[in-house]
């Protein structure tokens, strides 16, 4: 996870409280709007984290795929020229293969 990046934890934003002056803002406002900070902060880290996943699965998956055995195009095309001869003689008899 990402959180050691983060310099606050959902937590911390909840705990936090700040003091109050004369001419100081609606606490329950500032409560109502730090509480969608923290949903928002949580589903963010949740995202991450999923897609740090994702990242690491498609990054196995690609190293997989990079080792996995390919038969080399030389070979492929022998081994359609082959196929290719072997049916000339099919269609075209043995005339054409002793020519």
């Amino acid at each position: 996870m990402s959180e050691e990046l983060n310099q606050l934890s959902a937590k911390e934003i909840l705990d936090k409280n700040f003091k109050t002056s004369m001419r100081g803002y609606n606490q329950e406002e500032v409560d109502a709007f730090l509480d969608i900070i923290i949903q928002d902060y949580e589903r963010f880290i949740n995202q991450i984290d999923k897609l740090e996943q994702d990242n690491s699965r498609l990054r196995k998956q690609s190293e997989t795929t990079r080792t996995r055995p390919t038969t080399s195009n030389h070979q492929v095309n022998y081994d359609i020229l082959k196929r290719l001869s072997n049916l000339e003689k099919a269609v075209f008899g043995k005339k054409y293969a002793d020519s």
